[in-house]
């Protein structure tokens, strides 16, 4: 089971629709409705942590859950206001992005690592969001996977952990390679699941 955090927003079935479509059922949470511990004992294969309207910090269980994901070395995959969460649980800052953006398409460079893996660079993506992780305070223990021609960060992953993110939103119908993004996520969790089997 794959345990889905919905951050009070629109685009959290989009992300359960993609998810069924490559195979794997969806268990939709919101981010208040259990507390950390809840969250761990329904023993999920890996998490997703939606996007939504607020900052982390105001987004319920999703900075604990990160640190929980990352001792259990359960998967987990942060959308937007989730990779934002990622981001801050490994000690980065989520600032005001120099420009708001609702439906814009970006121009995504990357690197071909994690849900990059074998996707052309640069792919087009839907962006909705005013705040990003600011390069400056990024932790060691997380890289770049992924950046505007501006160098504004929009994917990063944890150097050690199945622990990913991206600030787009690659579940929109206006992303290019969603789908692929998605399967190479859910692949972690099945490798997760045949080394603990």
């Amino acid at each position: 089971m794959l345990l889905l955090i919905d951050n009070y927003d629109s685009f959290t079935y989009n992300l359960v629709h993609y998810i069924g479509e490559i195979g794997w059922r969806a268990e939709v949470v919101r981010n208040d409705a259990l507390n950390v511990q809840e969250a761990m004992a329904l023993n999920p294969a890996g998490i997703v942590l939606s996007p939504g309207p607020c900052t982390p910090r105001e987004a319920g269980i999703c900075i604990p859950l990160v640190h929980a994901a990352a001792d259990a070395g359960i998967p987990l995959f942060g959308v937007c206001l989730g990779h934002q969460a990622i981001g801050e649980a490994f000690g980065g800052e989520v600032v005001r992005c120099h420009e708001i953006v609702h439906g814009k398409m970006g121009e995504i460079l990357h690197h071909g690592t994690g849900v990059f893996e074998g996707l052309p660079s640069p792919l087009r993506a839907t962006r909705y969001h005013s705040l990003v992780v600011d390069r400056a305070t990024l932790p060691d223990c997380l890289e770049v996977t992924a950046e505007l021609a501006d160098g504004t960060i929009m994917g990063l992953r944890h150097r050690t952990l199945p622990i990913e993110g991206v600030q787009f939103h690659p579940e929109s119908i206006r992303s290019e390679h969603g789908h692929d993004m998605f399967r190479t996520f859910l692949k972690t969790l099945e490798t997760r699941e045949e080394a603990l089997a």
